[in-house]
């Protein structure tokens, strides 16, 4: 009986050890999801940040940031200038007795292939 006594304490050692490796595990996969929505909530946090910056000193930014607010200040610009273009080439078109459809925009990849917006 010795042996059948040894044989089922070392297959209830080798359970509890699976068992505390599942818990061990369950627990990293729970922290790094949590670790995930933290990080997310900081990227919403940096954009609101900016978007509350921009709004208050956009016009007069400090010297690291005068670059960016340019950047967003002609990036504006440029999608008034689009918009202004794509209600030209409608009333062009609707003028015409042509039907406007609606065109759905295309990704544009930069130097890099990642995609812009």
């Amino acid at each position: 009986m010795g042996l059948l006594d040894s044989l089922k304490e070392r297959a209830t050692d080798l359970a509890q050890s699976g068992v505390a490796t599942s818990k061990r595990l369950a627990e990293i996969a729970k922290l790094k999801a949590a670790n995930m929505a933290e990080e997310d909530t900081i990227k919403k946090a940096y954009v609101e940040l900016g978007k509350l910056y921009f709004a208050e000193h956009g016009t007069t930014p400090d010297g690291g940031y005068a670059a960016a607010c340019e950047r967003i200040i002609a990036a504006k610009a440029a999608i008034e200038t689009n918009n202004d273009r794509i209600a030209q080439l409608k009333a062009d078109a609707e003028a015409a007795g042509e039907v406007v459809a609606e065109v759905e925009p295309t990704q544009v990849k930069d130097d890099e292939g990642e995609e812009q917006p």
